[in-house]
């Protein structure tokens, strides 16, 4: 399988919403009530935010491809787009996500080392991201790739307040 990487188009906003939506799912909806998910799912995947995301010019938005076929996505936020403000030394890893039937193939990889590859290359000091407390695949992965955790921010799941860890990698 060929792993390859581009970046997420304007006029394919429908399919980066399918994608957010689907791979949100399948990794928290058995964890969480339906209900909260249901009610964060109204707010964060509409097709308005998605474009926002997308013409925003401080964070960028890549499929990764398995022999062509969408396989997962990446999100990263530089300076202001930081969901939380680090600096301009740093790159936020907003989202990492495969679609399950990827997952094990190493695509994950690929995006991760992707993000730490842009991240030197941009000069950042540091490449972080959130991961909620409960995500224990998530966690051993990032912390196989050398992040460890540097603080916490809540994060509303509909009405559950849930704990995200903030796990950063330094790169200098």
């Amino acid at each position: 399988m060929k792993i390859t990487l581009r970046r997420v188009d304007l006029n394919e906003a429908d399919l980066l919403l399918n994608i957010r939506q689907q791979t949100f799912f399948d990794a928290f909806a058995s964890k969480n009530d339906p209900a909260h998910m249901q009610a964060y799912a109204k707010e964060a995947f509409t097709i308005a935010n998605t474009i926002a995301e997308l013409s925003n010019p401080e964070s960028e938005i890549y499929f990764a491809l398995a022999d062509n076929e969408v396989a997962g996505y990446l999100k990263l936020n530089f300076n202001n787009a930081q969901t939380e403000q680090q600096g301009n030394d740093a790159l936020e890893l907003e989202r990492i996500y495969v679609l399950e039937k990827f997952q094990g193939q190493k695509v994950g990889k690929y995006l991760m080392d992707y993000a730490i590859n842009k991240a030197m290359e941009t000069g950042k000091k540091f490449i972080w991201l959130g991961v909620w407390e409960h995500n224990e695949k998530a966690l051993a992965f990032y912390q196989s790739k050398g992040f460890v955790v540097f603080g916490s921010h809540p994060f509303k799941l509909g009405a559950d307040n849930q704990l995200d860890l903030l796990m950063k990698k330094d790169l200098i």
